[in-house]
């Protein structure tokens, strides 16, 4: 894994749509991995969530957020001391 976050979406969903807004407009660095375009990772992204639902963001310790909303985000991001990119 790379030292980004991981963060797993869907394409058509609105709350990973939101999550990638949240996190742009807050210059958080991540990787976006698209589980309808690769059946690979969104098996990847079960086995290690626990679930199939998305926005899932993973971080490089092993932390997972999963189905979650932009509120449930910025907690997590201020729990975990992942900070924005000063870029």
């Amino acid at each position: 894994m790379s030292g980004l976050p991981k963060l797993y979406v869907k394409s058509w969903c609105p709350w990973c749509v939101s999550a990638k807004h949240y996190l742009n407009k807050h210059r958080y660095r991540y990787e976006e991995v698209d589980v309808n375009r690769d059946p690979a990772a969104y098996e990847e992204m079960i086995r290690i969530s626990g679930q199939s639902y998305t926005p899932t963001l993973v971080l490089p310790g092993g932390e997972v957020l999963a189905d979650f909303g932009t509120e449930e985000l910025e907690v997590f991001l201020t729990r975990h001391g992942v900070q924005a990119s000063a870029e």
